[in-house]
């Protein structure tokens, strides 16, 4: 025991406690997130039909039900093809109530998935969106997060 350490016994019916009050070091400051760790938009995992293609592909493309991790800034999804970063892509998801949301999207970065030969993590961001798309977007993102609580977290 340290000698700034001060002991009071406390009798509490027929056990005693001992309290000890003494210099506590201060609280470490809590680290603040980086900017790269900062999300503006708050993400969901779903799964929902969408056909990913270069922006400047006129052939149209197929859809697949995959899940996709979305925000109102951008998507995160599975991919077989191979895409450079900043290029454009054409991004088409169909939302619930049959909504066909199209977008734009930059390649930030595309990832190799270790256990799985020519199949990558695609990251993007929208690019050239109007603000009424975006709405749209972050309103469904908020109604799949309320699905999501009421089926896990209900009484």
């Amino acid at each position: 025991m340290n000698t700034s350490d001060i002991v009071i016994p406390l009798p509490l019916s027929s056990l005693e406690f001992d309290i000890l009050f003494g210099d506590m070091p201060p609280d470490a400051p809590t680290s603040q997130p980086s900017e790269k760790d900062r999300r503006a938009y708050f993400r969901i995992n779903v799964v929902l039909p969408i056909n990913i293609q270069s922006a400047t592909d006129p052939t149209g493309g197929e859809f697949i039900t995959k899940s996709v991790n979305l925000s109102g800034g951008g998507i995160g999804v599975t991919v077989n093809e191979v895409y450079k970063p900043d290029d454009i892509l054409s991004v088409t998801l169909i939302l619930p109530d049959k909504v066909i949301f199209n977008a734009y999207a930059e390649v930030l970065r595309l990832e190799p998935l270790p256990y799985q030969a020519d199949t990558y993590s695609l990251h993007t961001r929208f690019v050239r969106m109007p603000t009424q798309d975006q709405e749209l977007l972050i309103r469904h993102i908020i109604r799949f997060q309320r699905e999501h609580l009421g089926k896990h977290y209900s009484a």
